[in-house]
C-alpha cells in the first residue's frame, strides 16, 4: 500500500508521525518514507511494507494530509504505476529535465577511442543545441579479445571536454560498483564540470548485486537496458532492484531482443513496448535504434532502417533516443557498422523532429476526443 501525501506536507510533520505510528500499530507491518523529486513537482509517498491486504484504505485517507491511498498491484512497487494511482514524476538532473513527456536525442560514441573523437563529437552536438551525449568508457564484449573501452583513464579529459562544450549529461555503461566509484571521483576531480547518466547494458540486466549498488547511490541518475533475453516483467523487475536501493531517477531502454526472428536486424525490434512500460511503470523511456538494427542498411524508400526504427520508438512516445554517431565508423573500436556519420547528424535531428510534431498532434486529437 502506498499512501501519497499533499504536496505541501513536510515529511516531518507531527501529522505524518501520526500516520506512520498508526500503519505501524497494524501487525508485521513497517514503514518506508520516500520523496521523489520530480521534474516540475515533489511527492511524498509512505508504503506500507508487509500484510497490507486486509488493511482498510479509510482510516488512512481520513488525514488532511493525505492524498490518496494506493493498492500496489504489481511486484515492483517502487516503480509502478499501479493501475495508474500514482503519478510519473520524472527528474531532473544537472539542469536538464527527464519525465514520460519530454523528449531528449543522446547521440555519440558508443566507445571512446580518443580525444579528438571526442572533441569532435562533443562540438558538433554542442552546434545543433544538444546538451545530452553518450560516450561509452567500459564496454563489456562478446569475446574477451575486443576493444574493452579504455577505462577510468579516459574519464578526465570525457569530462572536461563535455563541460568545455556545454554537454550537461553523458551516458556510460558501468560493468562493476568500482566504475560507479571511479565516475564519481573523476566528476568531482573536474569540478562537476558535466554529469553521467549510469547505464546499465543488457548483459547485466539481472546483475542484481550491480543494480543494488547502482540504486544505493542516489547522485547520478540510471538508464537500465532491457534484458536481451528475458520478458519485459523480469526486467522491469530486475530494475525494481535499483528503485529498491532509494535511487529512484531511472529511464527504462528498450534495445531489441536478442531472437534470430529479427533477422537480418541485429535485434528483434521491441519498440512498441513503449506505451507498455509508460502505462506499466513511472519511468521515461527510452529507444536505443542502434543496437536494435545494428547497420546501415538503407530502405527502399531513402532512410535507412535506423531513422525508420526511431521514428517507431518516438511515434510510440518514447522520451530518449540513444543512437551511435562517430566521426570516422570505419575506424571505430566498437560497433562501427552501426554508427551513423557526423553530416548526417542534422538530417537525422530533423527527422526526430518531424516523427515528434506527429506525436504531439496525436496528442491532440485524442485530447479532442475525450
Amino acid at each position: 500500500m502506498i499512501i501519497v501525501l499533499k504536496a505541501d506536507t513536510e515529511a516531518s510533520s507531527p501529522e505524518v508521525r501520526r500516520l506512520i505510528a498508526q500503519a505501524e500499530s497494524y501487525p508485521d507491518v513497517h514503514t518506508e518514507l520516500h520523496r521523489i523529486q520530480g521534474a516540475t513537482r515533489s511527492v511524498t509517498e509512505v508504503y506500507l511494507l508487509g500484510h497490507t491486504g486486509v488493511i482498510p484504505t479509510e482510516p488512512f485517507e481520513e488525514h488532511a494530509c493525505v492524498e490518496k491511498v494506493v493498492r500496489v498491484t504489481e511486484k515492483y512497487r517502487a516503480i509502478g504505476r499501479h493501475a495508474g494511482g500514482v503519478d510519473a514524476v520524472g527528474f531532473e538532473y544537472n539542469g536538464v529535465r527527464i519525465s514520460q513527456e519530454t523528449l531528449h536525442v543522446v547521440p555519440g560514441l558508443c566507445a571512446v577511442d580518443n580525444r579528438e573523437n571526442v572533441d569532435q563529437m562533443f562540438a558538433a552536438l554542442a552546434g545543433h543545441g544538444l546538451q545530452t551525449a553518450r560516450a561509452g568508457a567500459y564496454k563489456p564484449r562478446t569475446s574477451p579479445y575486443d576493444f574493452q573501452g579504455l577505462g577510468q583513464e579516459c574519464l578526465p579529459w570525457v569530462f572536461e571536454r563535455a563541460g568545455h562544450h556545454g554537454i550537461r549529461i553523458v551516458a556510460m555503461e558501468v560493468t562493476h560498483e568500482a566504475h560507479v566509484e571511479q565516475i564519481q571521483r573523476a566528476l568531482e576531480a573536474s569540478g562537476n564540470a558535466t554529469g553521467v547518466l549510469l547505464q546499465i547494458g543488457t548483459r547485466n540486466a539481472q546483475n542484481f548485486e550491480l543494480l543494488k549498488a547502482v540504486g544505493q547511490q542516489t547522485e547520478l541518475p540510471v538508464l537500465f537496458k532491457r534484458g536481451m533475453g528475458i520478458t519485459l516483467e523480469e526486467s522491469i523487475n530486475a530494475c525494481e532492484y535499483v528503485a529498491s536501493g532509494g535511487n529512484r531517477r531511472i529511464i527504462f531502454c528498450l534495445r531489441g531482443m536478442k531472437t534470430n526472428l529479427g533477422d537480418p536486424h541485429r535485434n528483434f525490434v521491441d519498440f512498441s513496448h513503449v506505451p507498455v512500460v509508460k502505462r506499466l511503470t513511472r519511468l521515461p523511456v527510452c529507444v536505443d535504434p542502434s543496437h536494435s538494427v545494428g547497420s546501415r542498411a538503407l530502405a527502399p524508400d531513402g532512410l535507412m532502417d535506423v531513422y525508420h526504427v526511431t521514428a517507431q520508438g518516438i511515434i510510440a512516445g518514447a522520451n530518449l533516443v540513444l543512437v551511435d554517431f562517430h566521426p570516422h565508423p570505419e575506424e571505430a573500436l566498437c560497433d562501427g557498422p552501426q554508427a551513423l556519420l557526423m553530416e548526417e547528424l542534422p538530417h537525422f535531428l530533423e527527422d526526430v523532429a518531424i516523427v515528434r510534431r506527429a506525436y504531439e498532434d496525436r496528442l491532440a486529437r485524442a485530447k479532442q476526443d475525450d
